[in-house]
């Protein structure tokens, strides 16, 4: 677990927070954005262990997100948690 990337794709910013602030506290590094676009270019810069992705995002929604990362050789194996208010 040390030293290990998570990166959250959340727009609500009190959820981002509280994951952040709780994935800190277990030790992991964290990004986070409430984008899909930014998602995107943060993994291919520096590919996370996790991505902790909402579906309902502005812009490019994270069903697309998770799809492309799905798709791409290099990151088809990053596992996703889908973190969704959506009933």
């Amino acid at each position: 677990m040390a030293d290990e990337l998570i990166l959250v794709v959340e727009d609500d910013d009190d959820i981002q927070e509280l994951l952040e602030y709780s994935l800190q506290n277990e030790g992991y590094r964290v990004d986070v954005t409430d984008r899909g676009e930014e998602a995107l270019e943060l993994i291919a810069e520096n590919r996370p262990s996790l991505v902790v992705l909402d579906l309902m995002l502005p812009g490019l929604d994270g069903l697309e997100v998770c799809r492309r990362l799905k798709k791409s050789e290099r990151t088809s194996d990053v596992p996703v948690v889908i973190l969704t208010a959506k009933g």
